[in-house]
């Protein structure tokens, strides 16, 4: 069966196109894809989508629906998290994905989430659970444990774009900048792991665009590169360098980094501070970064409904 599965988050909205075996156990990539469009800009402030954000948005599906006919998809699903959930104008964006996709986004609660994501994330892990897996958004960060499924979940309103917006406004950002996003991190992280709870957990797999580059930066790789940074493993202490290396550059220094994508330069370091505080509080010296994430377990639940 072949399905697509988007997932439109705060920060970026992305396409996987793939083939499912029958007994919904094996998934085979057709086609991936990631536009940065920012859809949750101001929202923390504002509480409604800008305009301009929902039109980049449509920009990006009218490509993805381009690409869904001409592959023959049979199922398609979108998901939508943290910024719609937060936006007083959600039904602007909902009537938008309708005219351009022929169906209804689903914004799905932070548990759902978090429980689509585990479901990616673990699926053919070569490490010994039970797991803390979070997804770092750019909104929100998913926290869930468990070890064949979800035992625990929670979302927590800290993400790459809204740290960003709330306290890392220098370019560089300054120390006092710094440490108040701190503040705001480990509460909000120390929260999650009590719930969750995350420091019982043997293995800690982080999913998303932060996650992932850093561990290409960490790795010293030349150009982004998905096949060695899938599962590879980070040690705390090069998590904890590269974070403070991409809090020391202006916007236009990261996005000179080989591994950059342009439209995550200017929210990278929030990110990797957020990543660095889950790694330091849940007590882990190594996290797995992983390129299969929610939209894989979007992709694993069409096959099996």
């Amino acid at each position: 069966m072949r399905v697509a599965a988007i997932d439109c988050g705060t920060n970026a909205i992305r396409l996987l196109i793939a083939n499912v075996s029958d007994n919904s156990e094996k998934l085979v990539d057709v086609a991936r894809r990631m536009e940065i469009v920012r859809l949750g800009e101001g929202v923390d402030r504002t509480g409604l989508l800008a305009p301009a954000a929902i039109e980049r948005t449509r920009q990006a599906l009218l490509g993805y629906a381009a690409e869904i006919a001409e592959l023959g998809v049979t199922r398609v699903r979108m998901c939508a998290t943290s910024a719609t959930r937060d936006a007083g104008n959600a039904q602007d964006f909902r009537d938008m994905v309708r005219g351009v996709l022929g169906i209804d986004p689903e914004v799905i609660t932070g548990e759902e989430e978090a429980a689509l994501s585990f479901l990616g994330a673990v699926r053919g892990l070569d490490a010994p659970g039970p797991y803390l897996v979070f997804d770092l958004g750019g909104g929100s960060t998913e926290f869930v444990t468990g070890t064949t499924s979800v035992e625990h979940a929670i979302s927590m309103d800290i993400g790459c774009v809204r740290m960003t917006e709330r306290h890392l406004h220098g370019d560089p950002p300054t120390p006092a900048e710094i440490a108040a996003a701190t503040e705001d991190i480990v509460a909000a992280v120390d929260t999650a792991l009590a719930a969750v709870p995350g420091k019982q957990a043997r293995t800690l797999v982080g999913l998303a665009g932060t996650v992932t580059t850093v561990a290409a930066l960490a790795l010293e790789l030349d150009g982004y590169d998905s096949t060695r940074i899938h599962h590879s493993r980070i040690p705390a202490a090069d998590v904890a360098r590269v974070t403070r290396d991409l809090l020391s550059m202006t916007v236009a220094e990261r996005r000179a980094l080989p591994v950059m994508h342009p439209g995550r330069a200017d929210v990278i370091g929030a990110g990797a501070l957020i990543e660095q505080i889950i790694v330091e509080r849940s007590g882990h010296d190594t996290i797995i970064a992983s390129e299969h994430d929610i939209l894989d377990g979007i992709a694993f639940g069409l096959a099996a409904d």
